[in-house]
Order: C-alpha cells, then sequence, then structure tokens
C-alpha cells in the first residue's frame, strides 16, 4: 500500500489523480487539500476517507468541517494545513498540483520530510528551482514530473547517462490560434481562448496554452529537472501532440516519447514509478493517425515565449516576476477587464520595471510575487 496526499485536490489534475487511485487498491489517499470548492472535497472526503483535508480559507475550512463532522477526517486549512499534509509521518508521495506559488512552501517541506513529489505544479521549479533541485539532491527526493512533456523527457532519459543528453525538443500544440497573426488576435474571446484543440485542462493553463506562456513556463522548469541550459532547450510546435516531447543525444540519435493526449498517463507514471501498471483506454493508431506534422513557434506573434526565455536568462527573481505578472493578466482576462493581447503587454511590462535579485529566498520571491501584482493593479487601477 502506497500513501499519498494530494494538493489541489478538486482541480484537473487531482481529480484525475483520484479517478488513478479508485482504479488502484493499492494506492491510499491520507490526505487532501483544495481552495474553496467545499461541495466537490466533502465528495472526495466521504469517497476517499483522508485522514486529513485541508481549505485554503478560513471560511471553506469552517463549512467543510460542519460537513463532514460525521466522517473521522480532520479540517485545517491554509498554509498551515498545506504544511501539515507535507510532512505527514504516514505520506509517501506528495503530488502537488496547486496552481500558483503556493506550492513551493509545502513543496521543501515535503523534501525535508523525505517525501517522494509528484510535480504538477509549475510554478515550485520556475520561481524557486535553484531552492528545490538542490534540495532535492542534497536529500536524496526524486522529483517526478507529472506535465506531460516533463514526464516524457523524464522516461526517454531513463537509465541513459544524463551527461550524453545534448537537446530537449520540447513539443507544444500551438493552442487553437496556431497560424493566426497578431492582427487577428485583437477581439478574442474568453471561450475562443479555452477551446483547446487537444487537451482538457483547468481554464487557466488552457489560457497559458493559448498565449504559449505555458510553454515558455515548461521550458523553465526544464532546466531545472533536467539540468539544461536555455539554448539547449527547443520548442517545437507539433499539432497533432501524439509525440509529447522527445531528447537529441551526443550521437545525433533522438528519443520520443509517444501516446494519445491524457493526463493520466503522466500521473500514474509518476504515482508508480519505476513500475509502469496496465491502463484502460484508447491507444495510438498509426494507420488512422497517417501524418504528423512540426513547425516553429511563431514568437512574433506569441510573444509570452519569447520573454520567457528572456526571463530564464536574466535568471534570479526574473522569473517569478514573469510567471505572477502571467498569472494576475490571466485572471483579468478571464474576467473579461482586459483583452487577449494585453497580457502579453502586462507581463513585458512588470518585467521591465523589475529589479533583478540573483538567487532569491523564498521571501524574496513571494515579494517578487507581490511587487508583480501591484505593478498590473496600479495599471489597471484596481
Amino acid at each position: 500500500m502506497k500513501n499519498i496526499g494530494i494538493l489541489g485536490s478538486t482541480g484537473s489534475i487531482g481529480t484525475q489523480a483520484l479517478e488513478i487511485v479508485r482504479k488502484n487498491h493499492d494506492l491510499k489517499v491520507c490526505a487532501l487539500a483544495a481552495g474553496g470548492n467545499v461541495l466537490k472535497m466533502e465528495e472526495q472526503v466521504r469517497e476517499f476517507k483522508p485522514r486529513l483535508a485541508v481549505m485554503w480559507t478560513e471560511e471553506a475550512a469552517r463549512e467543510l468541517r460542519a460537513r463532514v463532522a460525521d466522517t473521522g477526517t480532520k479540517v485545517a486549512q491554509g498554509m498551515e494545513g498545506l504544511l501539515e499534509i507535507a510532512v505527514r509521518e504516514d505520506l509517501e508521495v506528495l503530488v502537488t498540483a496547486v496552481v500558483g506559488m503556493i506550492g513551493i512552501k509545502p513543496t521543501i517541506a515535503a523534501i525535508k520530510a523525505g517525501k517522494t513529489i509528484a510535480l504538477a505544479n509549475k510554478e515550485t521549479l520556475v520561481t524557486a528551482g535553484h531552492i528545490i533541485m538542490p534540495l532535492a539532491e542534497e536529500k536524496h527526493i526524486a522529483v517526478l514530473p507529472v506535465d506531460s512533456e516533463h514526464s516524457a523527457i523524464f522516461q526517454c532519459l531513463h537509465k541513459e547517462k544524463k551527461d550524453r543528453a545534448e537537446k530537449i525538443l520540447l513539443t507544444a500544440s500551438g493552442g487553437p490560434f496556431r497560424g493566426k497573426k497578431r492582427q487577428e488576435l485583437g477581439d478574442i474571446t474568453v471561450e475562443d481562448a479555452l477551446r483547446h484543440p487537444n487537451w482538457s485542462m483547468g481554464q487557466k493553463i488552457t489560457v497559458d496554452s493559448a498565449t504559449l506562456v505555458n510553454k515558455g513556463l515548461e521550458v523553465m522548469e526544464a532546466k531545472w529537472l533536467f539540468a539544461m541550459e536555455p539554448e539547449k532547450i527547443q520548442v517545437v510546435v507539433h499539432p497533432q501532440s501524439i509525440i509529447h516531447s522527445m531528447v537529441e543525444f551526443a550521437d545525433g540519435g533522438i528519443m520520443a516519447q509517444l501516446g494519445l493526449p491524457d493526463m493520466k498517463l503522466p500521473i500514474q507514471y509518476a504515482l508508480f514509478y519505476p513500475d509502469r501498471r496496465p491502463m484502460a483506454g484508447r491507444r495510438v493508431d498509426f494507420y488512422e493517425l497517417g501524418t504528423m506534422t512540426f513547425e516553429r513557434p511563431d514568437m512574433e506573434t506569441f510573444r509570452g515565449l519569447g520573454m520567457a526565455y528572456a526571463a530564464l536568462r536574466e535568471g534570479g527573481s526574473m522569473p517569478a516576476v514573469y510567471n505572477a505578472a502571467n498569472e494576475r493578466a490571466v485572471s483579468l482576462f478571464l474576467g473579461r477587464k482586459i483583452k487577449f493581447l494585453e497580457i502579453y503587454d502586462l507581463i513585458q511590462g512588470a518585467m521591465e520595471c523589475h529589479r533583478t535579485i540573483q538567487n532569491p529566498s523564498v521571501e524574496e520571491i513571494l515579494a517578487a510575487e507581490a511587487e508583480a501584482y501591484d505593478y498590473i493593479n496600479t495599471c489597471r487601477r484596481l
């Protein structure tokens, strides 16, 4: 029996992880955490019977506590609750699927406590990779990527000598606006941006895919996960989303991981690594697929990717500003307060105003986040 905890259990990754638990009876959920979806969390508590459930706000925790008073589940709240999950004695694997920088502190705490990390929270490595990865190495803790692209790279590198990997080829679907030019994106609606051609994801990450900011965040994450410099991480647009990513080696050979677009595969791979469990579902039919195509990303139209490379090369606290500015801008777009292309303008403005701190502490990373938020709130007079 393997005991797992899930931070972000009511979101897209969290609910799919729980689907895997349903089909594998040697997985036991000992703790769950969510933002404010009390009704969904109550359902999960009653089905999976975790010993601890955490809600982000005091109000949500109070409501959940009343709703599950007849169960044996303890209810906690906020960062204190997330940290309590991270260091639980019975926890073996922590799935970090929360959105935002709130994932940093519990991930650090879990590593220090000797827990395996199944990482689905991009912001943790984007903003604090210089802290997380050396700590994981020092503590001999596995950080297993849950993102489909990073899981693919991880699988391609399995049992290979890492110093023989010359280039990461990070694939991207291109999102719903692939092939469009800047002048065609002026009146994009929220509904347009949420129509991803291949993947079913949460709203924020779906918009990030449409802007290619998500791919920029993945480039940053890949640098830390695989110790690869930015110039050796190449984004390749692959509209069919069958090749999830590739690695080119010193001899010119390229290894790729393929499969249908389904997040349950990388989630399950991380939960059972190094085992590869059977999974029901459709398989790739190459006769039906016929062809696969590849393109260069259009970084003039989709400026977020180019800005991500710039932030990564600058290093220090700049990736935190890039991430935070995008997070706030996407929230405004989803709230219909700004236009699609203004997302790029707000990210660029926040980066231009920031004075980079090299090797920032967690507190300095969080301060950079607050600075980016303040910049955008001032710009929008919020």
